[in-house]
């Protein structure tokens, strides 16, 4: 089977690269010439762990192809996947569709009779039924089919998700198009992956409801952390009691500053413009958006709050992603915190791993460091506001001798309380109350 993909941001890049990984014979386009020529030399524009060793044993074997228009690939191929960006309308809360009917009007005119066109990106319901009725305008003759394929990636394990998940989701118009998307995933439901098949409106909102479910699991914890702090309870010691139960699970349930991303903000405000849309409201969705927007910066105020008075104080900021393993700050609760820290006159001293290019074109006072120890050095208080392993088995002597005063706020609970307070921390988290069994 030949495929095309068009895009090659975070969900097009993967789908490309593990699609050829099954053995398929993949071209991914983009309308970026810089970024097709990186692609070519197999260079990743985005971080994600085993991405670009995978892309290079797939060109290798010539399984996996980059180009920038769509008339070298397209007419020869038997699916063809949008995998275009679905961003935020600009100062709304709908999605921007433009640039999946642009994609639409680029293909439309190289299909030919047979073709499947799978829509990867993160659309609203009715938005394939869209896709098909343009498709048939710009074609009439046309024998083609239309199939919602929604993509479940986490970013930082993005390849194992696509591989070995949980489920593939699979949403069809008509016979063609299921079997051939079927035939597309038999790899991975000779492991045992469910296929979940449904109508075309029914993928494309699972994907939001999951999303969106994920997100107010995540928004509950973080409400009973703060209830923990106010009784003598820890917050990690009730995650793992409500995490045993089956009917609920271990997932989403650590507490922290607020879920960021390019995923889950996007995609609640998405549902909850769409509920409106057609008469049904979605008032936990909205709940959630509010609660999130409202504990990053409750999170950052604790900050300002803990260091005391701001003239002439530094603070190291360890983590600016908005998740370990990828590069991404799209709506990072760091972020907020650096812009409050920045507003009152705080020197902010920084390190992430991955993230700190992206960071520095957004903030090009904060002083960015190679590691945490340096970030540290004349600090009068440390944050950690991203679970990178490197921050979670800091040589916690080096950083304390490094620091004007010896405050640690850890906004992701990755320290045992006793261990930083051992080195002479005060050490801050959240949902821990002093008086609860240390942990």
């Amino acid at each position: 089977m030949i495929i095309t993909i068009i895009g090659t941001g975070y969900v097009g890049l993967v789908t490309g690269v593990c699609l050829s990984e099954f053995g398929f014979h993949v071209t991914c386009v983009d309308n970026n010439p810089d970024k097709v020529a990186l692609l070519k030399d197999n260079i990743s524009p985005i971080y994600e762990p085993g991405l670009e060793q995978m892309m290079r044993l797939n060109a290798e074997a010539d399984r996996l192809k980059f180009e920038g228009d769509v008339s070298q690939c397209v007419p020869d191929c038997d699916v063809v996947f949008l995998a275009v960006g679905t961003p935020s309308i600009a100062g709304g809360e709908d999605i921007d569709l433009s640039y999946v009917f642009s994609a639409v009007d680029d293909i439309a005119p190289h299909l030919t009779d047979g073709t499947v066109v799978i829509v990867k990106c993160t659309v609203v319901p009715g938005t394939c039924e869209r896709v098909r009725q343009q498709i048939a305008k710009l074609r009439p003759d046309l024998d083609f089919s239309v199939v919602s394929n929604p993509e479940f990636l986490r970013e930082g394990s993005a390849i194992q998700d696509f591989m070995r998940p949980d489920r593939v989701v699979i949403g069809v118009h008509d016979e063609r198009g299921r079997e051939v998307a079927e035939a597309l995933y038999r790899p991975l439901k000779l492991q045992d992956t469910p296929i979940s098949t449904t109508s075309l409106a029914g993928a494309e909102l699972s994907k939001y409801a999951s999303n969106a479910f994920l997100a107010m699991k995540v928004s509950f914890i973080n409400s009973i952390a703060d209830l923990c702090e106010k009784v003598e309870a820890n917050i990690i010691e009730v995650s793992e009691i409500i995490g045993l139960d089956q009917r609920i699970g271990d997932k989403f349930l650590r507490a922290g500053p607020g879920f960021g991303g390019s995923c889950f903000p996007k995609d609640t405000r998405a549902l909850a413009a769409f509920g409106r849309s057609v008469g049904t409201d979605q008032p936990l969705v909205e709940a959630t958006i509010s609660f999130n927007e409202d504990r990053k910066n409750k999170m950052a105020e604790r900050v300002l709050e803990t260091i005391g008075d701001p003239e002439g104080k530094t603070v190291a900021v360890l983590g600016i992603a908005f998740k370990p393993d990828t590069d991404d700050i799209r709506e990072s609760p760091a972020l907020p915190l650096v812009e409050l820290l920045i507003k009152n006159g705080v020197e902010v001293r920084a390190f992430d791993p991955k993230a700190m290019e992206p960071a520095a074109k957004l903030y090009p006072q904060v002083v960015w460091a190679d590691d945490p120890y340096e970030a540290a050095i004349g600090a009068h208080a440390v944050v950690i506001m991203t679970e990178w392993n490197v921050l979670r088995a800091l040589e916690l002597e080096r950083l304390r001798d490094g620091m004007a005063e010896p405050l640690m706020i850890d906004l992701r609970n990755i320290h045992r309380r006793k261990e930083p307070a051992r080195y002479g921390f005060t050490y801050v988290s959240i949902g821990r109350d002093p008086a609860s069994p240390a942990q």
